[in-house]
């Protein structure tokens, strides 16, 4: 990997341990610095501490705050950090609230559509893929 930038940053909030692991190893295969965080709260605390996360992939059912409440609290501090919202439920996409998402992935065991808008956020362009 020859490219002259630096490696993206993500973090990944999810109380699903094992979904976390997962997006945290896909995405460190395709170049990326990964932290995670189990809870909105915890997220939340992360990014308020690391201002340089490139962007956030966020669970919806989360313990203390939920990804929707996370993402309110970013917005509304105008935070300007991409952010994916990342549920295996459907409902919330009925929330005006999830507009303020840069983008809506479902959860799923195949993550190659949320590696594909984590490039798109991030405008990150490998060649020799």
């Amino acid at each position: 990997m020859s490219e002259p930038q630096k490696k993206k940053t993500i973090l990944i909030a999810d109380d699903d341990e094992n979904a976390r692991i997962m997006c945290e190893r896909e995405l460190r295969e395709e170049g990326y610095i990964t932290h995670s965080a189990s809870s909105g709260l915890e997220a939340l605390e992360f990014i308020k501490k690391n201002p340089q996360i490139d962007l956030v992939v966020l669970d919806i059912k989360m313990p203390s705050l939920t990804g929707i409440q996370v993402l309110q609290q970013l917005r509304g501090k105008k935070v300007k950090i991409p952010v994916i919202l990342y549920s295996d439920y459907s409902a919330y996409r009925n929330d005006f609230a999830s507009d303020l998402a840069n983008a809506n992935v479902v959860k799923s065991s195949d993550l190659t559509e949320l590696k594909e808008k984590v490039k798109e956020l991030l405008n990150v362009s490998r060649k020799g893929d």
